[in-house]
C-alpha cells in the first residue's frame, strides 16, 4: 500500500507549531509521510517531520503601499514555490494551523485540486483562516460557536479540539489535589511565549499585600522576561514566600500547569487548550490590542464555564489581583470546582478527531487531486 502525504503549514509560533507537531505525531503512527511548511523564525528542529520546507510569506502589517506590494510579492513566491513543493512530494492533502505562512501553501493546494484543511485554535476565526475557508475542503474548530465563521461555511467545519503535544496529555493524566487549610499553596505566572511585563510590575506588589501567614504558604513559580528578571527577583526576595523559582522560560510548561493550584496567565489559544486539557483553576489576563479579541473571546469561553476568573489588563491594579488571590488562593472549594469545570470542556481526544478529519477528507476528495504531475 502506497503511503499517504500530508503537507502542514505553520508558521513560526508554538501556537501554530504545537497543533500541527501533535498531527504529525498521530499521522505518522497511522502511516502518513509528513512534510512541513513554514518560515524562517520556526524553531522546527524536533518537528517529526520527513522533510522541512521554509516557504516565503508575509504579514499584512500597515497600509502602506509599498508595504503591502512587498507583501503580495513575498506571498506570491510562496504560492509559487510551495505549488512545486506539492507536486514533487505528491500530496494527498494539505493542513494549514492559521497565520499568513498558511496562505501560500493551502492556495497552491486550492489551485492544484488537493484536498486542504484549516484548523482554528482560537475562539475567533483567525485572519488568515477567514481569507483561506471558503476555499478550503474542510475546516476544525477548536472551540464551538467560532466567532467570525460564515454561515456559508458551517456545513464544512467541525468541532475537533486542539490537538495537544504528548507532553501536555501526559500531565493532563495528574489529578488536581487542592492545598487544604494548611498545605503548600503552588502558584503559577507565566505570560506566553513573549512574557508579559505586567506580571512583573504587579504580582510581587499583590503578592505583598496578602497576610504574613499566607505568604509563608506560597511556593512560587514565575516566567519573567529576561530584562524584567532582576527587578522581580529583587521584589519577590524580600516577600517571605515559602519558595520562588524566577526564570525567563520554562521548557516543562505543561507538569508546571498540573502541579499548580492556581494558574495567572494570557489566553493564548495553546494556552486555554491546555488548562482545559489539564484541568486547572487560573485568573486570565488577555493580551490587550490583539487582533480581532482572539484572547478575549478565549478567555469568555472558559469564565462561561466557571473554568477560570478573567482579569483585564486595563483594570489590573496590584490591588485588584491581591484582591483576587485572597478570594483564590485559600478556597479549596473553589479551587476544585474551578479545576473541574476546566476539565470539563477539555477535549484530550483532539489529535485523533483532527487526523480522523484528515484521512475522510483526502479519502472523500480522490476526484480533486491534481491532473497535473
Amino acid at each position: 500500500m502506497t503511503m499517504r502525504v500530508a503537507l502542514l503549514a505553520a508558521g513560526g509560533t508554538g501556537g501554530h507549531l504545537f497543533p500541527a507537531q501533535a498531527l504529525a505525531v498521530e499521522l505518522k503512527l497511522r502511516g502518513w509521510t509528513i512534510h512541513l511548511a513554514t518560515d524562517e523564525r520556526a524553531d522546527s528542529q524536533d518537528f517529526p517531520a520527513n522533510e522541512i520546507h521554509i516557504i516565503p510569506s508575509d504579514t499584512v502589517r500597515s497600509k502602506n503601499p509599498i508595504r503591502l506590494a512587498r507583501t503580495a510579492i513575498s506571498l506570491a513566491l510562496g504560492v509559487l514555490k510551495a505549488r512545486r513543493v506539492l507536486k514533487k512530494i505528491k500530496a494527498d492533502v494539505a493542513v494549514g494551523f492559521g497565520g499568513y505562512p498558511s496562505l501560500p501553501p493551502l492556495y497552491a493546494a486550492n489551485m492544484l485540486r488537493i484536498p486542504s484543511i484549516i484548523h482554528e485554535a482560537n475562539a475567533v476565526l483567525g485572519r488568515a483562516n477567514k481569507i483561506l475557508a471558503p476555499k478550503v475542503t474542510a475546516i476544525g474548530l477548536a472551540a464551538e460557536n467560532t466567532a467570525l465563521l460564515e454561515d456559508g461555511w458551517r456545513a464544512k467545519a467541525r468541532v475537533v479540539g486542539m490537538p495537544l503535544r504528548e507532553a501536555v496529555l501526559k500531565a493532563a493524566s495528574q489529578e488536581f489535589v487542592p492545598p487544604g487549610d494548611n498545605g503548600e499553596i503552588r502558584l503559577l505566572v507565566f505570560g506566553g511565549s513573549q512574557g508579559a511585563r505586567i506580571f512583573a510590575d504587579v504580582v510581587p506588589e499583590a503578592l505583598g499585600r496578602l497576610s504574613h501567614e499566607t505568604r509563608a504558604r506560597i511556593a512560587l513559580v514565575q516566567q519573567t522576561r529576561g530584562e524584567d528578571l532582576a527587578r522581580a527577583e529583587a521584589a519577590i526576595a524580600l516577600l517571605g514566600l515559602k519558595s520562588a523559582e524566577i526564570a525567563p522560560f520554562f521548557k516543562d510548561l505543561p507538569q508546571r500547569i498540573a502541579d499548580a493550584h492556581l494558574v495567572v496567565c494570557r489566553s493564548g489559544a495553546s494556552t486555554v487548550n491546555e488548562l482545559t486539557a489539564i484541568g486547572r483553576p487560573s485568573i486570565l489576563v488577555p493580551l490587550p490590542h490583539a487582533l480581532d479579541n482572539d484572547q478575549l473571546r478565549n478567555a469568555q469561553r472558559l469564565g462561561a464555564a466557571g473554568a477560570a476568573i478573567i482579569a483585564e489588563q486595563k483594570e489590573l491594579t496590584s490591588e485588584r489581583l491581591s484582591a483576587l488571590f485572597s478570594l483564590t488562593l485559600q478556597d479549596s472549594l473553589w479551587m476544585e470546582n474551578c479545576a473541574r469545570a476546566a476539565k470539563s470542556i477539555g477535549r484530550p481526544d483532539a489529535v485523533k478527531l483532527l487526523a480522523d478529519l484528515v484521512e475522510e477528507t483526502a479519502s472523500k476528495t480522490e476526484g480533486m487531486k491534481r491532473q497535473a504531475s
